[in-house]
């Protein structure tokens, strides 16, 4: 299953590989952390193109971890860390090739619930609690993949336009509402802490 259009980066070309291709959207939110989130989930294209134009999973696990290293941290580097995410896009390809037959849909082929899909996202490297259900509500709202409890396992992600994360940008204005949020959160996080 893919999306027939996806509208994160503002970047025709990275959105469409994104809607098509369930690894560089997968590999996309791997990155998706301390950068803006059209920054990280621009990564996969940016890896693409800096391997000759296609997201090869196969290829990037079994590349040399200092070559591949080097690939990401040329400018414009892929992320902040280009260093530390590499290898943790190096570690969750090999997951994929290992596991997954090199294909991330094959992650949410099959799953019966909500539960289980987030579950099986939240054991890959790099994901977390929040990060899992992010996904979850990510594949739920824009890629299709809506099994029983989807919602609930996605949390107050998985909530209709709640504009709280990058499951709910679907164009410029909705990417607006969803950077308000963010930093409305920030701020009662810090007013918060403060406060203690």
């Amino acid at each position: 299953m893919t999306a027939t259009e996806l509208y994160i980066t503002g970047d025709q070309r990275a959105d469409t590989l994104l809607a098509t291709d369930p690894n560089a959207l997968l590999i996309g939110m791997v990155l998706d952390q301390q950068v803006p989130m059209e920054k990280a989930f621009s990564g996969p294209a940016v890896i693409a193109e800096r391997m000759g134009g296609e997201f090869d999973v196969l290829a990037i696990a079994a590349a040399d971890p200092e070559e591949f290293g080097a690939l990401c941290t040329r400018p414009p580097a892929v992320h902040r860390f280009p260093g530390a995410m590499a290898k943790r896009v190096q570690a969750t390809c090999r997951v994929l090739a290992e596991s997954y037959d090199g294909n991330a849909a094959n992650i949410w082929a099959g799953v019966r619930t909500g539960a289980e899909l987030r579950d099986r996202i939240a054991a890959l490297p790099g994901f977390g609690a929040q990060k899992a259900a992010i996904f979850t509500a990510l594949l739920g709202k824009q890629y299709g993949v809506t099994p029983p409890g989807w919602r609930e396992a996605a949390g107050a992600y998985g909530e209709p336009d709640s504009h709280r994360s990058v499951a709910d940008v679907v164009d410029p204005d909705s990417l607006v509402k969803v950077r308000a949020t963010k930093r409305a959160a920030k701020a009662a996080a810090k007013a918060q802490t403060s406060a203690v």
